[in-house]
């Protein structure tokens, strides 16, 4: 599948909505519903295109509670629900000859609504303001960012419904009951509801780019990496299905102008391969308004090499504002550049771009003359929009020691392939070891008798936990990119409460 620039093509759940009319505004559709009421509008609009209706006394009654039933006959007939042909939920409380059997189907089979713990819907139980909120986000595909200062301190973060309650006060959808609590168990009137519901229908973003499974040829997405390239110029949501209900989908929200990278992860099918599809993501303003396209990628990008100016054991740290001079060569020796552009980042590593995967030598030259050489291992991934890189500084010997009053004994090293991995020499009368690295890998020297040292409690003047550590040998590794080779170790250390 190739796709060139993908436009917006999520579906505008108001297409058909006609504008609220200035006659819908002033006249009185409701005796109890007069237009300085500030659901007045909403109310007028939404009965003139029969999503809601009144009682036969010519009232609306604003001020009474609306149900779990009503909400979900309203917002399936505005987002324009099949109810024909349904799936039945099988809530215990609601039958097939219950009046919002339909309607409580649809919205259930659209991962819209759910139920009760114990299976019961509870058509006719009052409709709390967190439930509204949640109902609206999922019955209006509302962009699942609330990247906001919750002022709320009724609503705390990672309970039942606060995500969805920031995500429409973000959009302005709804504010507070005060300007500190949301009320999320509050019941909402008919009046309330239904300039809720206008509201998100006026609120919901018409840029969001909504992709399912079936756009990138697969039957599910498995996750999604979008912080590789430019990040903060989109945000993107991964929405997992319901099994046997609804499909994954992934939002993609446009926040500023630029390019940036997303990688989506996904299967043909439940039992297929992993795949991946990588895509530019262009942001830029048309007519005033962010618009987000994709353009399906294979290309991998230069990608940054850090080299670590940390010395190690006995080479002592380098100078990042000492480098002179970089150049780079292929693994065999070849030259392939001998002035790299070079920068200082974060503070104690030199940076330079590699173009092409492969190995290669950076030789690092500082004002003294010294020079210090790298190796860089850049690799290709399908599900990479860069390399993924690999540097190691050229250490291809290393020495440790305990301090002579200790008494080691013997030792034996573990394991009987470690003569592969490094040469081992022990100056004689000492506990000073020598390690000559020859190819990756690893290995453990135990001495015959432990080290005990001394006692050392942890906290302000030793308050805290105590431990008399052991020092039982030399853990050593050997790392190796080409013929470049770095080996160092540390003490095999048990802590002796």
């Amino acid at each position: 599948m190739k796709r060139i620039l993908m436009t917006v093509l999520s579906a505008l759940l108001i297409a058909c909505s006609l504008p609220l009319s200035s006659a819908a505004a002033d006249k009185q559709l409701f005796k109890d519903v007069p237009p300085a009421k500030h659901f007045a509008q909403a109310v007028n609009e939404l009965a003139e295109r029969t999503i809601i209706g009144g009682y036969p006394d010519g009232t609306f009654k604003p001020s009474r509670s609306i149900t779990r039933g009503q909400a979900a006959a309203i917002i399936a007939k505005m987002i324009k629900l099949d109810m024909d042909s349904v799936k039945n939920p099988h809530f215990k409380d609601v039958s097939t000859a219950n009046g919002y059997y339909k309607a409580i189907a649809a919205m259930a089979e659209k991962g819209i609504i759910g139920g009760y713990g114990d299976g019961r819907y509870g058509p006719n139980d009052p409709i709390k303001r967190g439930q509204m909120a949640s109902i609206l986000v999922k019955a209006f595909d509302l962009p699942r960012d609330g990247d906001i200062s919750n002022p709320f301190k009724d609503v705390a973060p990672n309970t039942s419904h606060a995500a969805n309650i920031m995500i429409i006060y973000k959009l302005g959808i709804t504010t507070g009951t005060t300007p500190s609590t949301f009320s999320p168990n509050a019941a909402i009137t008919r009046g309330q509801a239904a300039k809720m519901i206008k509201a998100t229908e006026d609120a919901r973003p018409s840029n969001v780019v909504t992709l399912e499974p079936s756009d990138l040829g697969w039957e599910l997405i498995q996750s999604i990496t979008d912080n590789e390239m430019n990040s903060g110029l989109f945000k993107a949501v991964l929405i997992k299905g319901k099994e046997g209900y609804t499909k994954d989908k992934v939002q993609l929200i446009p926040l500023k102008e630029g390019i940036g990278a997303i990688v989506f992860h996904g299967r043909a099918s439940k039992t297929a391969d992993l795949e991946h599809d990588k895509n530019y993501v262009h942001v830029k303003k048309e007519d005033g308004e962010l618009k987000l396209t994709l353009e399906e990628t294979e290309d991998v990008l230069p990608t940054i090499a850090r080299l670590s100016m940390f010395g190690g054991s006995g080479q002592g740290d380098d100078v990042p504002g000492d480098v002179r001079n970089v150049s780079l060569s292929a693994m065999d020796g070849k030259l392939m550049n001998d002035s790299m552009a070079f920068k200082v980042c974060d503070n104690y590593f030199i940076c330079i771009e590699i173009d092409n995967p492969g190995e290669y030598i950076a030789a690092v030259r500082f004002a003294d003359g010294k020079e210090v050489r790298y190796g860089i291992e850049a690799k290709a991934a399908g599900d990479k929009i860069y390399y993924t890189m690999r540097t190691l500084r050229e250490q291809p010997t290393f020495s440790y020691g305990e301090n002579d009053k200790y008494t080691i004994g013997k030792y034996s090293i573990s394991p009987e392939n470690y003569e592969q991995i490094a040469d081992v020499t022990r100056e004689p009368g000492t506990n000073m070891f020598h390690f000559t690295g020859k190819k990756a890998g690893k290995f453990e020297i135990t001495y015959e008798h432990p080290i005990h040292l001394d006692r050392y409690c942890e906290g302000p003047n030793d308050t805290g936990e105590c431990f008399m550590p052991v020092y039982t040998g030399i853990f050593i590794h050997v790392t190796q990119i080409g013929s470049i080779i770095n080996v160092w170790g540390s003490a095999a250390a048990e802590p002796d409460h």
